[in-house]
């Protein structure tokens, strides 16, 4: 048995993808687990940018299956879309599955979550609009859709029907806007079953043979611990969990299958959308990592609010995920900084200080980072093979992290391309 996770420990786009494509070229499985077209995972190869948002990042290398499990939410439309992107670079798209109790995305879950922002206007949580919400929360109040429905068409039809006596009812009375046709719906939708009914399958029974008779399986997640549902900056969070906890629900496989559960975090922090940021750099500094580091998101092209990295909530998210290998990534892009922050405690509005995360967003957004200051780098880095050629304060820095953490730095990610990595040791 091998079996690896790779999730995000801040708050998304962290580089997971690419983490996901350099281990996907060794696995016979990669399994999407959870979240579903709000993600944005980019990977380069040369000189080709592939920006992913529902197929797994080892789509590009994985040379067996591809599978989004049922802890992912399914836009059918944008499955399509992204497949064929893909069949038209000269990729094949024939080892990608959907679990048959997969959700599905309906034009009306997009509806809500548009309407829903839009009417929260500086108070709203900044989704991506995808109708990501919304269909977890059908999911959860058992009205959801699943992909096996796209098969059957009276059960579908039955589905549309209730859901849209009570979604149209709130378009027409709340937010005064037009009402959805139930035949409409239903046609594209049974449409889009017959589109997909080769690749809806059962997932979770294929993934536990693979694990037990020793093939190697790679989980991946979308978005990252700060913004799970539960450990997260609530409620400037995703809905669904994207922890190594998220893998047992979202792909229907036991805890005591997962092995080597590896954490990615970026040398310092970004956050797209809103929500509290302790060790943000709202100046001139905070621009200049930006554009170096080219920090704009992937789904939405938004600027991503840069900061110091905050070992504090690195620290929590390591222990929900129970990390054992850490993964850091764009630390070229720190070069030339001068002197690098870290944030190691926070200054409670008491004066208290300490090392832990809170669970009140109120709080944390009056909470107040205590930084520790390092020595930086002038050198380039983006093309050292070894730890022994970096830099001294790039090592040190390093060090730092993994003193504080408790954890290894097994990969260092020095540039965006798949081999501008440093590998300290290999997991398999």
């Amino acid at each position: 048995m091998a079996t690896f996770v790779v999730v995000g420990l801040q708050y998304g786009d962290e580089g997971k993808g690419k983490i996901t494509d350099v281990l996907s070229s060794k696995s016979d499985y990669v399994v999407r687990f959870q979240g579903g077209d709000n993600a944005g995972h980019t990977v380069y190869v040369g000189e080709d940018k592939f920006v992913l948002h529902l197929l797994p990042s080892g789509v590009l290398q994985c040379k067996g299956k591809c599978i989004i499990a049922n802890g992912v939410v399914v836009n059918p439309k944008n499955f399509l879309k992204e497949t064929s992107q893909l069949e038209a670079r000269g990729y094949s798209t024939d080892h990608i599955f959907i679990s048959r109790r997969a959700h599905v995305i309906m034009p009306y879950h997009i509806l809500l979550d548009t309407y829903r922002e839009e009417e929260a206007g500086n108070e709203s949580i900044g989704t991506t609009k995808k109708g990501i919400g919304p269909c977890y929360e059908d999911k959860i109040a058992r009205m959801g859709i699943r992909m096996v429905d796209l098969l059957n068409p009276e059960v579908l039809r039955e589905k549309i029907n209730l859901n849209l006596k009570l979604k149209n009812s709130l378009f027409e009375k709340y937010y005064g806007k037009p009402k959805l046709d139930a035949d409409e719906v239903y046609e594209e939708f049974i449409s889009l079953g017959q589109a997909l009914v080769h690749r809806i399958v059962d997932t979770e029974r294929e993934l536990n043979e693979a694990i037990h008779s020793g093939k190697t399986v790679l989980f991946e997640g979308a978005q990252a611990l700060m913004l799970d549902i539960d450990f997260g900056t609530y409620p400037f969070v995703t809905s669904s969990s994207p922890s190594t906890g998220g893998v047992c629900t979202g792909a229907g496989v036991p805890p005591t299958s997962l092995q080597h559960l590896i954490g990615v975090a970026k040398a310092y922090t970004t956050r797209v959308g809103n929500g509290p940021f302790p060790t943000e750099l709202d100046n001139e500094l905070g621009e200049k990592i930006r554009k170096i580091g080219h920090e704009f998101g992937a789904t939405t092209g938004r600027p991503r609010r840069t900061g110091w990295l905050d070992l504090v909530s690195l620290k929590h998210a390591c222990m929900i995920n129970g990390i054992n290998n850490l993964v850091i990534t764009k630390l070229d892009v720190l070069s030339g900084i001068g002197e690098i922050k870290i944030a190691t405690h926070y200054l409670t509005e008491d004066c208290k200080k300490i090392d832990y995360f809170t669970s009140s967003t109120t709080k944390l957004y009056k909470y107040t980072p205590i930084y520790e200051t390092l020595e930086g780098w002038d050198e380039d880095i983006a093309q050292i093979k070894s730890y022994d050629e970096l830099p001294s304060a790039a090592k040190k820095y390093l060090e730092f992290i993994e003193k504080y953490l408790g954890i290894a730095v097994y990969l260092v990610s020095v540039g965006p391309e798949r081999s501008q990595n440093i590998i300290r040791k290999e997991l398999f």
